[in-house]
Order: C-alpha cells, then sequence, then structure tokens
C-alpha cells in the first residue's frame, strides 16, 4: 500500500490511460482521464459503489502512459482494451460486431451474412442489429434472385434451378451480364429502393394475373408480402438520403442501456440495444462503448448523432464522420426516441428480473446464507424523511419471499426527535415498532434492512437488543455520493459486504431500498403539504418561501425559533425589526395555544 500511496504522489496533471493490476501482474481494468492525478487518485478516496469496490480491492499495482490529448487517450483506450481484454472493461470488451450481407465478389457471385467486412472485393451491406434480421433478409432475396446457393458448386442442377431461384452455373453457362442486372437490382434493395421493387413486382403480378397466370401471380404477390414484412415502413425518414447512426442510452440501479438506430438511404433499417453494469461516469462510459463500437471495423456513417453530453475533444475528427449534438428538429427528435428506448429496454429489463419468481426466491436464500441467518422470508425495512427536521416521519415496508407485501406497510410520525436527528428518529421509530410486535404477540421479521449507513445500524441494535432484548439480524443499505446503493453493510462494527451489482442479490437489496425510500418520502410529501398552510410563520409579513425554508435550515423547529435571540437572527441575515416580530409572534402563538 505503500509503494501505491507513492506513486500517486507522482501521478501528473496530464491526459493519459491508466492500467491496473492484481498482485499476479495481470491487467484488470484500463481507463483514460484528462487529468491522470485525479482520476487515478479518486480510486482510492471517498465512497464508491459495490463493483468500484470490488475493482479497487483487487489493485495492487498501476502503470499509466501519458497523452498529448483527451482524444489520444481515447483513442490508446481502445488499443489496450483490445490488446490485454481486462476483465473489469466488460462493457467494452463484449461488445460484438453486427452482422452484414454480402455479395461475394466471385466469377458466380452468392449471398451470406458475415460479421467480418473484408477488403475482398464484395459488396456489404448493414450493419443489422442481429444475425435473425439478416438472415431474414437474405431469405427473401434469395427468393426474389437467382444467385447460386451453394458455397461450392456441385456437379448436377438442384433443386433451386427447378424453383428458377438458381441460374445453375454448375450446369449451364451464364451470361455476366445477368449477374451484373442481378447485383444491381439486390444492390438497390439494399440500399433503401424497396418501394421501387415492389411497384415492378405489383405490375408484373398484374401482367400475369391478365394472362390467367395465376401462380406465377400468387408468387409475386407473396413476394411483396415478404418485402412489406422485412422492411417494415420506419417512423423516421430523412429526404436527404445520408447514411446516419442516431444514438441514446439511459442509466438506472447501476446500469447503462444503450440504443443505436442505423438510417441507410434516409430510412432507419436496423436498431440495437445493449445493456450491462457500468463503472465509471455515464457519459465518459457512454463515449467509451460509442468509440469501441466504431474501433472495431464497424462501417461508419456519414453522421452520428448523439445525445447531450460532455464534449469530447476531437472526437469528430478521430471518428472520421460528422458528429451532432442535435438540440431541435427530426434529428433531436431521432436522438430523443434512442434515449425513450433504451429507457424502455432497461426497464422492460429490471420488470421481467422482478417478475422471475424463482430467480427472487433464490437471492432472498442467497443474502440468508451470505449473512448466516438462514432463509429471511419476512424482510422489513425503514428509511426516515424531512426537510431540515421539519415534518420528520419515518416508514416501514415488508418483503415477503421477495416481493412487497403492502398490507403490512406502516408509516410513522416522529413525536419525540426534533430537528435533523436521524439517529434518533430511528432510534424512536424502532422502539415504537417492535414493543408494538412484542405486545401483541406480532410476527417477527428474519432481517431488518436499514437505509443508512454504520450510524442508523448502531442506533437499530442498540434500541433492539439493549433496550428490547430482541436479536433480529440488522443490515444496512449505504448509498454513494450520487444517492445509489453502494453496498452492504452488516456485522458489529458494520462492514461492507462484496455483491456483485449484476446479481440478482444486489438488484433484490435495491428494490427493497427504493421501495421504502418511495413509501417514505411519498408519505412526507403528503404530511408536509398538509402542514404548511399551518405554519405558524405564514401569517408574519416579510417571512416568504425562501426565509421560511432558511429558517427551518437553520433553527430545525418552531421551538428553536422561539426560543433564539435577536443576535442568532442577525447572523442569518434576518434584520432586528423582522427578527422582533417574528419572536413576538411565535410566542404569542404559544400563549394562546396554552
Amino acid at each position: 500500500m505503500d509503494a501505491l500511496k507513492e506513486k500517486l504522489s507522482l501521478l501528473p496533471d496530464k491526459p493519459g490511460c491508466y492500467l491496473m493490476k492484481n498482485a499476479e501482474g495481470t491487467i484488470i481494468y484500463v481507463g483514460k482521464a484528462k487529468i491522470l492525478k485525479n482520476r487515478v487518485r479518486s480510486y482510492f478516496t471517498g465512497s464508491h459503489d459495490g463493483k468500484t469496490q470490488r475493482l479497487v480491492s483487487e489493485i495492487a499495482d498501476f502503470e499509466y502512459i501519458v497523452t498529448s490529448s483527451a482524444m489520444e487517450a481515447l483513442l490508446l483506450e481502445c488499443n489496450l482494451i483490445k490488446q490485454h481484454d481486462p476483465r473489469y472493461n466488460v462493457m467494452l470488451k463484449d461488445d460484438k460486431t453486427y452482422p452484414y450481407i454480402k455479395i461475394t465478389n466471385e466469377k458466380h457471385p452468392r449471398l451470406e451474412v458475415t460479421r467480418k467486412v473484408l477488403k475482398d472485393g464484395g459488396k456489404y451491406f448493414g450493419p443489422y442489429a442481429n444475425a435473425g434480421a439478416a438472415q431474414q433478409t437474405k431469405k427473401l432475396l434469395d427468393r426474389m434472385y437467382s444467385l447460386r446457393k451453394c458455397k461450392h458448386l456441385p456437379k448436377n442442377v438442384c433443386l433451386y434451378y427447378h424453383m428458377n431461384q438458381c441460374l445453375a452455373p454448375c450446369e449451364l453457362e451464364v451470361d455476366p451480364a445477368n449477374y451484373s442486372e442481378i447485383v444491381e437490382q439486390i444492390t438497390r434493395f439494399l440500399n433503401g429502393s424497396q418501394s421501387e421493387i415492389k411497384e415492378q413486382l405489383t405490375k408484373q403480378m398484374l401482367e400475369a394475373a391478365e394472362n390467367l397466370e395465376f401462380e406465377r401471380a400468387k408468387e409475386l404477390r407473396d413476394q411483396i408480402n415478404d418485402i412489406e414484412a422485412v422492411i417494415e415502413k420506419q417512423k423516421v425518414t430523412f429526404s436527404d438520403n445520408i447514411d446516419r447512426d442516431a444514438w441514446g442510452f439511459y442509466t438506472d440501479k447501476g446500469w447503462m442501456s444503450i440504443q443505436v438506430f442505423h438510417l441507410r438511404q434516409g430510412k432507419m433499417i436496423e436498431r440495437n440495444v445493449a445493456s450491462f453494469p457500468y463503472y465509471g461516469e455515464a457519459d465518459e462510459d457512454f463515449i467509451s462503448y460509442v468509440t469501441q463500437f466504431y474501433f472495431r471495423e464497424h462501417v461508419r456513417p456519414r453522421e452520428i448523432l448523439l445525445p447531450k453530453v460532455a464534449s469530447v475533444e476531437g472526437l469528430e475528427e478521430w471518428l472520421g464522420s460528422r458528429v451532432i449534438f442535435p438540440q431541435r428538429g427530426p434529428k433531436k427528435q431521432l436522438v430523443d426516441m434512442a434515449n425513450e428506448n433504451s429507457q424502455i429496454a432497461l426497464q422492460e429489463k429490471f420488470a421481467l428480473m422482478a417478475r422471475d419468481e424463482a430467480r427472487t426466491i433464490q437471492a432472498v436464500q442467497n443474502i440468508g446464507d451470505i449473512l448466516g441467518i438462514g432463509y429471511p422470508g419476512r424482510i422489513e425495512a425503514f428509511d426516515n424523511s424531512n426537510i431540515y427536521g421539519a415534518d420528520a416521519v419515518s416508514a416501514m415496508i415488508v418483503f415477503r419471499d421477495g416481493k412487497p407485501d403492502k398490507k403490512e406497510y406502516r408509516k410513522y410520525k416522529v413525536k419525540t426527535v426534533e430537528g435533523p436527528d436521524d439517529y434518533g428518529t430511528m432510534k424512536e421509530v424502532i422502539r415504537r415498532r417492535y414493543t408494538r410486535v412484542l405486545k401483541e404477540n406480532l410476527e417477527m421479521p428474519d432481517l431488518v434492512v436499514i437505509d443508512g449507513g454504520k450510524g442508523q445500524i448502531a442506533a437499530t441494535v442498540d434500541v433492539l437488543e439493549n433496550e428490547l432484548g430482541l436479536y433480529i439480524p440488522v443490515c444496512g443499505l449505504a448509498k454513494d455520493d450520487k444517492h445509489r446503493t453502494a453496498h452492504l453493510l452488516v456485522g458489529d462494527p458494520p462492514v461492507p459486504v462484496p455483491l456483485k451489482r449484476d446479481s440478482n442479490e444486489f438488484y433484490l437489496l435495491q428494490r427493497i431500498q427504493d421501495e421504502v425510500h418511495r413509501f417514505a418520502i411519498t408519505f412526507h410529501r403528503n404530511t408536509r403539504s398538509k402542514s404548511a398552510f399551518q405554519s405558524q410563520l405564514d401569517d408574519i409579513p416579510g417571512i416568504g418561501e425562501k426565509r421560511k425554508k432558511l429558517l427551518l435550515k437553520h433553527f430545525g423547529s418552531i421551538k428553536k425559533m422561539r426560543e433564539a435571540t435577536v443576535d442568532e437572527y442577525r447572523n442569518i441575515g434576518i434584520g432586528d425589526k423582522l427578527a422582533r416580530e417574528i419572536l413576538a409572534h411565535l410566542r404569542k402563538e404559544k400563549e394562546a395555544a396554552e
């Protein structure tokens, strides 16, 4: 550790890349930074979420490479990730190449689906969001056009020839002009001229019907229907026929969802969604993903549309495409749609995880195993809510077998605590809850979850064990500085328990924390809205919302405001005359109440 501290003190104020190593000297994470000193030091100071803590716990050494610009650092990061394949760069290394439809450059060309774009003279079209979409389009084209289907020419004609789907170059001479015409038609189709092809087929279908060639007419009709099914009419089109990609992303609960729309010849032909737990800053990790995407030999369109993120110096120059952060108009609508679809995809993922009962039950069991308490079938969770101590409330929710049991939820108005005393509030609520449980012989929980850190856990355990003689397992859910669930705390003194952020156990704890916070904050808002109209400050001339918040923030309660001196009011910018009016009003109200 001393060696690490020494190296940290020597980090320069320059851009570059850093390589984190474990005890065996293996590179486990590669990152970039505008200022190496600030970024690398941040890993070893402050609080982090569970994933980052696991990364930091494995770091035994690090190296860094200084670059001349942030853009150079981004490019170097791409190369280093590709070279070393670090295990903690999951988001980048798992990105796979997209499939393309290829017309081979052979004497007798054919269609194939490939993920590699090579300089072999072939024609490539795409990318497609998945192999299924590419295969479906190829299957349609194979039925419509008579290119050979066999990878190696057979000795005799096959069924495709008899179905008029192959020119049979295995036995027959084929005029190269025929191939040129077919390749040209396929090229126009894949470049977005489906409506033109449909018009030609419709004309041929009508001619066949007039000539009483009903089987041929039916075959052409089926091809038209197939075109409509494969190339669905898109919501977004542009008349300029420029190839562009539109990106969007959404983050929640430490996960990132990314979506990209591929527009070719002005029409949106494909899209893709990826979701994964992310480790750093959302904007930075999003840009890293985009950069890796094009770095790995994807075809770069003429325009790349990105949502508003922190600007990246030199990104446009390196990508070789025009990078736009649209603020209005159809391009902004397209990016907004990508953002919205990213959000929907991530919410759908969470919903599917929540509905998977078997995985939820297993997650409950695993949490019990981690804590060494058996199966915690009934979990009771608590959270406090107040604004500078005013209208303080608390809430309790119950999860039974990993699912919310809403009929068991309870609300508490804090009675004995004044001001912003979270520990005192926690003690009062725990005391009231479990005194009633003992008195009325109610069902005991298997686990108590506190939305808070070491202080809240200590306050809870003190009441349970020292006042009530109850030995119920207690754990806390601590948050980082961005108010995201960071880690599970247990023990005396409480210590973090390593949980993978993408595990079902971590997600279940997040759901519990989110639900108790939602329940508490809703109760607090309702309580505050009712009491706001009855505030003793409302009738004092010269006290508006801004000064009311200032007074509540400083004094914490009406009682302390009433007992304060004029000098104390003067210290927070309240004039002597107004201070005397406030004191007189509050004391008069108290006398009237008595």
